[in-house]
């Protein structure tokens, strides 16, 4: 496993931040994340499926999934729940595969609407520098099956 990042440094050249407004209240955003029957719908790039294998919400807590793409390959996952605040921020460690980064999502209230920024940040600028432009168009997708599911949970 890679070293933890270090959050107390400055970490522009290591971060990647996406962000978008929902029109619906925080607690139902935060919700979608928090219900793993709901997570599993969403979570990930256009067209993936889910199978979450454990979800153990609460920090120190484990959450283990298989996302599967179109084209059949399997993506095992695992990260480790640091911080829970009830609708307004997880913070979990993505440890394995392929990259290691720690993931701060922030839910902001807007007059009724939500703000969700994911802020990523990863261990060293090159890994940031390599994945950039993936990252940034699978999280819009991510946001999108957000979108389209928090519409289902009225």
């Amino acid at each position: 496993m890679a070293a933890k990042s270090d959050l107390t440094q400055p970490t522009t050249d290591r971060e990647i931040v996406c962000s978008r407004v929902f029109n619906v209240p925080r607690e139902r955003v935060f919700q979608a994340f928090a219900d793993p029957n709901h997570l599993a719908e969403w979570w990930g790039p256009k067209d993936f499926t889910n199978a979450i294998h454990g979800f153990d919400f609460r920090p120190g807590g484990r959450w283990r999934l298989t996302m599967q793409a179109p084209n059949g390959t399997e993506f095992e996952n695992e990260s480790q729940f640091v911080e829970i605040v009830k609708a307004e921020r997880i913070v979990f460690e993505h440890l394995e595969p392929v990259h290691h980064f720690v993931m701060t999502m922030t839910f902001a209230d807007h007059d009724g609407k939500t703000q969700l920024t994911w802020r990523m940040v990863f261990d060293t600028a090159e890994e940031v520098a390599r994945i950039k432009s993936f990252i940034l168009v699978a999280n819009e997708q991510n946001f999108d099956r957000l979108e389209a599911q928090l519409i289902k949970m009225k």
